[in-house]
């Protein structure tokens, strides 16, 4: 037997992405060699999480491959774990049978965010695929507006009604559990399936089998809406430490649940967005960023770059417009990129912890006006630390009081605006309906560099006299 066939991924000492690249270059050298029986049999004992990983890092002519080598039921689990470019690719490839079977099975949740990434031709064909129950829980979720909690909850959970004994609540569960995304959580409701209570498996097991779910049941729920935008979702799940929230529509009437899991699946992606977006407008789209066409990346980056490449012009022609001052003054050039530079850092400082903020509702109960001040305040003790350094090294350097004095006074004022302007211009997008994370630190940097260079060779003027 070769060392290949002796290959256990289960057993090895080894983190979770050793494991995935040994899985992939394993499942890779046999596939090439035509050992289809020996890479399915290494796939076998492996997470579905970590087989989708590797089917991500192989060649794409593989996926559809390796994919039939999986038994249905972990084809499902595995399908859910992919990118959605993966998986795009995969209903192309596969027959539509296949296809049938994996998009039926799939959460409705689940089912609904590919949905999302699929082209409208390819979601109306899949629709016409799915079982009665499944397209109409689907059509349900598609029909909420993106980002809200309708539009990510799962429909398929366990409801009670509250003269049900403990007893008739477990034969309940045990009958539906199957079809249920999570059994933690029970939740109550009356006969128009309005939310009145939660009781958790808990509580039920250690209750007595006579007693009714209304004695025991928790009558303050907490809930969310159907309109409840995600990134709110996710905050109340964090505040609380739960598995689960559930859904009801205007009417208080149960409809889904959010789990974890699924939160865990929002953050991820809303932080992905505002990441790409403080990098200068760089926006995934829910695509990975490392597969995708290389023209295609440059043209998502170049439009943010030419705009920036624009404004940073106006800086140049403030330059070029004081060039009677630097004739007579050479030295202030030299310090230009210094008062530049710290000025945008300052600046995307105080934006990022205002956005990041915003993110968390960290600044709940504050003002608009006192986070400002708070940041004003903060960039003038910076300017003073920042501009007295800068202030010592200057004369060092030249000898010259005055200019030395310049720079330092110049650094306190630009610190005290680029700090302004980095908390108070992300409450303006907001106010604009715009994504605060659009206010970036390249375009807080550009906008920085051209009121500080206004504010050093006014500076300039006066103190030198010029």
């Amino acid at each position: 037997m070769t060392e290949t066939n002796n290959f256990n991924p289960s057993t090895q000492n080894v983190t979770r992405s050793e494991l995935r690249d040994l899985v992939r270059n394993q499942v890779q050298m046999l596939l090439e060699d035509g050992k289809l029986q020996e890479a399915k049999t290494i796939l076998a004992p492996v997470q579905p999480a970590d087989i989708a990983e590797a089917i991500e890092g192989l060649p794409e002519a593989m996926h559809a491959l390796v994919f039939r080598l999986l038994p249905k039921t972990q084809a499902i689990e595995v399908y859910e774990y992919l990118d959605y470019s993966v998986q795009e690719h995969l209903i192309e490839e596969l027959k539509s049978q296949d296809v049938r079977d994996i998009v039926d099975k799939m959460s409705p949740d689940d089912r609904a965010r590919l949905f999302d990434e699929l082209p409208a031709k390819v979601v109306n064909r899949l629709l016409e695929q799915l079982s009665p129950a499944e397209r109409e829980a689907t059509a349900q979720l598609l029909g909420y507006k993106g980002d809200t909690a309708g539009r990510i909850m799962t429909p398929k959970l366990i409801y009670l009604k509250e003269n049900f004994t403990v007893s008739q609540a477990i034969e309940r569960i045990r009958s539906l559990a199957n079809v249920s995304e999570i059994i933690y959580y029970l939740y109550v409701t009356d006969t128009a399936r309005r939310l009145t209570g939660i009781v958790s498996l808990r509580e039920l097991v250690v209750s007595q089998l006579e007693q009714t779910i209304g004695e025991i049941m928790t009558r303050e729920v907490v809930f969310v809406h159907t309109d409840t935008d995600q990134e709110e979702v996710a905050r109340l799940i964090q505040r609380y430490d739960f598995l689960a929230v559930p859904v009801v529509d205007r009417e208080q009437r149960l409809v889904g649940i959010i789990t974890v899991d699924d939160v865990i699946d929002i953050l991820q992606r809303e932080t992905t967005e505002d990441i790409y977006a403080l990098g200068g407008g760089v926006q995934s789209d829910g695509d990975n960023y490392f597969q995708m066409n290389l023209l295609q990346v440059a043209r998502k980056r170049v439009v943010w770059l030419f705009i920036l490449l624009v404004t940073n012009t106006v800086t140049g022609s403030i330059i070029k417009s004081q060039e009677n001052i630097l004739q007579q003054a050479v030295i202030l050039t030299a310090f230009i990129p210094l008062l530049t530079d710290t000025g945008g850092n300052v600046g995307s400082q105080s934006s990022t912890v205002v956005i990041r903020g915003m993110s968390t509702d960290e600044m709940r109960g504050m003002g608009v006006w006192q986070i400002i001040g708070r940041e004003g305040i903060t960039g003038a003790f910076l300017g003073l630390m920042l501009g007295s350094v800068a202030t010592v090294w200057a004369y060092f350097l030249q000898g010259r009081a005055e200019v030395a004095f310049t720079v330092g006074i110049s650094l306190v004022a630009i610190s005290m605006i680029a700090s302004v302007a980095g908390s108070a211009l992300p409450f303006l997008f907001r106010a604009l309906r715009l994504d605060p994370a659009l206010m970036s630190a390249p375009f807080i940097t550009t906008a920085v560099d051209v009121l500080g260079v206004l504010i050093y060779f006014n500076l300039a003027k006066n103190i030198l006299g010029l």
